[in-house]
């Protein structure tokens, strides 16, 4: 008995079992059927934005067509306000890429001979939205931006434009958004040479850029013409390392969270406090099993980690432990089974004062998600189910009892990492590997879960 106790403990103690996810609650969809898909990926939308302009919250969603403006102030009826067209339109387009500061949204593309930067002045939404600035002189083309709002420095990533020559980053003064400046063009910082910055995250002078197939970096810009370099992570330095695409700062500055842009990679959790060196105390994933699903970008807000994960959709994260990472909610955008490509979910955008999530699916358009919060509040209250599982630890066999005036439309056992394993009966005779296991039972309301031992 005491040798069966000690085998109990140790269990216990050597599995973490994480809370799974809830399915999110949807309030709405918005999408253009007369628009066409890119030639590449049959993707007709791609980036997700979000503002607030006199008070109305609105999605902007770039498409093949341009970039669209959605008045999302009554989330289950959006409704398109304007279109901006791009310089270039089509199937040929793949990539937008949008950010805003001061009143003003700043536009690029990817692709197309014929694409520009788009400064937009929102101060007369819902009327009208002047383009103040549309240029191909300094972009032309660019994957990805992101501006530093302290030090109004636009990051332009994969930078091209016809008066300029390709670089891989490129940087921008726009305190004047009717004249941007260049301001200088990097292949290499601090003895790290880049042949690409596919994404960047910059906040107080600090970047930290996503260089594909050349790892991570970090620098320090707050003299952008001589920038130094504070730590880096090259693929051979890190676990399960592919394609380094995109990530996000926590809001205290001490984790960042990075995704690899390659099938069956995980994300990666970084602890950032210790420059130069850079650790990976934690992966984290979205609980699924094939080995096509894929990370595509990541966003950290009021202590949540949210990332648009292609085929698996939208996933939040609660980070506020970061030792103790739990996976709260998915929502399914994509019915795409998984496979070696690219569709389903491109973005997210949680800031808006609402707390609505804004994700756009890149065959589907645009979803409008409920708050986190609002989904955990209702769960709690709905968490009151009798059930339990018997015997418990268990050699295989092992009945579930369920209170039959609650409806229950699954049974499920988990993994410890949070991936479902099979369905479940109330009789069930398994085998299993030792170890912990989890039970979820649910319904359209919500969940409820219970660890389950198997020894031998």
């Amino acid at each position: 008995m005491i040798k069966y106790l000690a085998c109990l403990a140790l269990l216990i103690a050597s599995f973490q079992v994480s809370a799974q996810a809830l399915e999110g609650k949807l309030l709405g969809t918005w999408s253009d059927s007369t628009l066409v898909g890119s030639s590449a990926f049959n993707n007709t939308y791609n980036e997700i934005w979000g503002i607030v302009s006199n008070g109305v919250e609105y999605a902007i969603l770039g498409s093949t067509a341009g970039t669209h403006f959605i008045d999302v102030s009554d989330p289950t009826a959006p409704r398109e306000v304007h279109l901006i067209e791009g310089g270039t339109n089509g199937p040929v387009i793949i990539h937008r890429d949008f950010h805003d500061h001061n009143g003003f949204l700043y536009v690029v593309a990817d692709e197309g001979s014929q694409s520009t930067l788009q400064i937009m002045d929102l101060s007369f939404l819902p009327d009208s939205i002047p383009v103040v600035y549309d240029s191909k002189e300094f972009i032309r083309r660019s994957h990805n931006i992101f501006i530093d709002t302290d030090a109004e420095i636009m990051y332009s990533c994969i930078s091209d434009g016809d008066e300029v020559t390709g670089t891989p980053l490129r940087l921008f003064d726009i305190s004047d958004p009717f004249n941007p400046r260049v301001i200088q063009s990097y292949a290499s910082i601090g003895g790290f040479f880049l042949s690409q910055v596919h994404d960047a995250f910059v906040r107080n002078d600090t970047a930290y850029l996503n260089a594909g197939p050349q790892g991570f970096l970090i620098a320090d810009f707050s003299d952008p013409l001589a920038p130094v370099g504070l730590g880096s992570l090259r693929p051979s330095d890190y676990p399960q390392s592919g394609y380094n695409h995109s990530g996000w700062l926590s809001e205290d500055g001490t984790t960042y969270y990075m995704a690899d842009e390659t099938h069956g990679m995980d994300l990666k959790v970084l602890d950032v406090t210790q420059l130069p060196d850079i650790s990976v105390i934690d992966t984290i994933d979205a609980g699924s099993s094939s080995r096509f699903t894929i990370p595509h970008n990541q966003v950290v807000h009021n202590g949540y980690l949210y990332s648009s994960y292609y085929y698996d959709g939208l996933q939040v994260w609660d980070i506020k432990d970061p030792e103790n990472i739990t996976r709260v909610m998915h929502y399914p955008t994509s019915s795409i089974p998984h496979r070696n490509s690219f569709e389903g979910a491109w973005g997210v955008y949680p800031f808006l004062p609402s707390g609505v999530i804004l994700v756009s699916d890149m065959q589907e358009g645009l979803f409008i998600v409920d708050d986190v919060e609002n989904l955990i509040s209702k769960v709690d209250e709905t968490l009151k189910v009798d059930w339990d599982i018997y015997p418990n630890p268990s050699q295989g066999q092992f009945k579930i009892t369920l209170d039959n005036t609650v409806p229950i439309n699954k049974i499920e056992l988990l993994s410890a990492q949070g991936k479902v394993i099979k369905s479940l009966s109330q009789d069930n005779d398994l085998d299993l590997l030792p170890g912990m296991y989890t039970v979820k039972i649910s319904n359209n309301e919500g969940f409820a879960t219970k660890k389950l031992i198997i020894v031998h």
